[in-house]
């Protein structure tokens, strides 16, 4: 089959699919909104960038470079959303042309906004395919007039749905999806590597040595806690800081892992404001083998988010055998009974946060039962090899549907 892709190439869950496409033997062709380095085969690479995201460079940021936290990240958006409407005339027309050059089966769009919308005004002859993630229908698409707009344009104009949870197909009936649409609901990054994400030993031979040796200086039995969500603006990470000084009055030689923070200036300034630098490692973004490390040697996963879907960091932390303490969203009660395999917690509240992580550290039977559920959820429901099964049934289940409806058409859908 040969599939372009259009989505954020720099992203993880874009490199999950493409590892996925490329296990089934599709020949895929990424059309990248933003400037990326794609290590993995491809059929054509093609640079189409809408909301400003062709300012980005291309070189992976340094944790150097890292802006400024939430507030930063959220004034992007908001630039983002109330002007990148300009931006839509030029790439639309950009990625016609390319379109036009390739021959392709299906277009799948990673993401609604800004990815989705432009896939819509693709040729109605090419079968288009929709991934929504987590928060495009609980926080973009009510963000702005023309975004609701778009949203429901994209709806309305795709022949398939994928979400990583049942919440956002129900939703996405709401937003003009078609009754006989149809629909997969399966991990956003194409599913987990289980030979990498995994319950284990600790083996810190595969982390880069300034990360070794901080790992290292650990003693055994030290407490570990993950946060792997970094800032975006819709994780509570106020909430996350505030509810250390707690967790420390009741284990105070815990440690804080927190990925992808080391140079973020709010994250330096949460730490000196609450007199907690020696308890908090900061470090920059991670390879998966890395974050792979980290999770089996913490026992605790944090994640204080107001909109999620089904978060890839999530799954591969509970894959390895973390506790998950997460916020109290229907998407995630999905995957977790609390006090069962997991705690929900109230993510505005830093005390919430704090007494659900104090539990978990305390209970290591409650841990170790959460481990071993969380183990056969992920075999069942996370597992990559059945995830790219589902994945070409459904992909052959849009087509076949589209050339039922368009007995015209057959043959070459380009």
């Amino acid at each position: 089959m040969r599939i372009a892709l259009l989505a954020d190439g720099r992203s993880p869950i874009t490199q999950g699919w493409l590892r996925t496409l490329n296990g089934l033997g599709y020949q895929v062709h990424l059309l990248s909104t933003f400037p990326c380095i794609v290590e993995q085969p491809l059929a054509s690479y093609h640079l189409v960038p809408i909301a400003f995201s062709g300012m980005v460079r291309q070189k992976q940021r340094s944790a150097q470079m890292a802006p400024g936290g939430a507030g930063a990240i959220r004034l992007r958006a908001t630039a983002r959303r109330w002007l990148g409407i300009a931006t839509f005339p030029a790439a639309i027309q950009r990625m016609r042309a390319i379109l036009n050059g390739l021959d392709v089966d299906l277009l799948h769009a990673l993401r609604i906004p800004y990815e989705g919308m432009l896939a819509a005004e693709s040729k109605p002859a090419i079968p288009l395919i929709l991934s929504v993630w987590g928060n495009d229908f609980t926080l973009h698409a009510r963000s702005a007039p023309w975004m609701q707009w778009l949203t429901r344009r994209s709806v309305a104009r795709t022949d398939g749905i994928h979400a990583d949870c049942h919440r956002d197909i129900r939703l996405a009936r709401r937003w003009g999806l078609k009754e006989d649409s149809p629909t997969l609901v399966v991990p956003g990054g194409g599913g987990l590597d289980r030979e990498l994400f995994h319950v284990g030993s600790v083996d810190l031979e595969h982390l880069r040595p300034e990360i070794r040796a901080q790992i290292e200086s650990l003693p055994k039995d030290t407490p570990v806690v993950i946060n792997p969500r970094g800032f975006r603006a819709y994780v509570r990470n106020d909430t996350f800081f505030h509810s250390l000084p707690l967790i420390l009055r009741e284990f105070p030689s815990t440690r804080f892992l927190a990925p992808t923070m080391l140079g973020e200036r709010s994250a330096e300034q949460w730490l000196n404001r609450l007199g907690i630098e020696g308890s908090v490692i900061l470090l920059p973004k991670l390879t998966p083998e890395e974050m792979a490390i980290l999770y089996r040697r913490s026992q605790v996963m944090v994640s204080p988010s107001e909109h999620d879907g089904t978060p890839n960091s999530f799954l591969e932390a509970i894959a390895c055998g973390c506790f998950p303490v997460v916020g109290d969203l229907e998407s995630l009660r999905e995957w977790v009974q609390d006090g069962v395999n997991g705690l929900l917690i109230d993510p505005s509240r830093p005390e919430a946060l704090a007494q659900a992580v104090i539990q978990a550290l305390r209970d290591s039977a409650l841990r170790s039962r959460a481990s071993k559920h969380n183990q056969a959820l992920i075999d069942d429901r996370a597992e990559r090899v059945r995830i790219s099964k589902q994945l070409d049934r459904f992909y052959h289940e849009v087509l076949e549907q589209k050339t039922f409806q368009k007995p015209e058409q057959k043959g070459s859908l380009s």
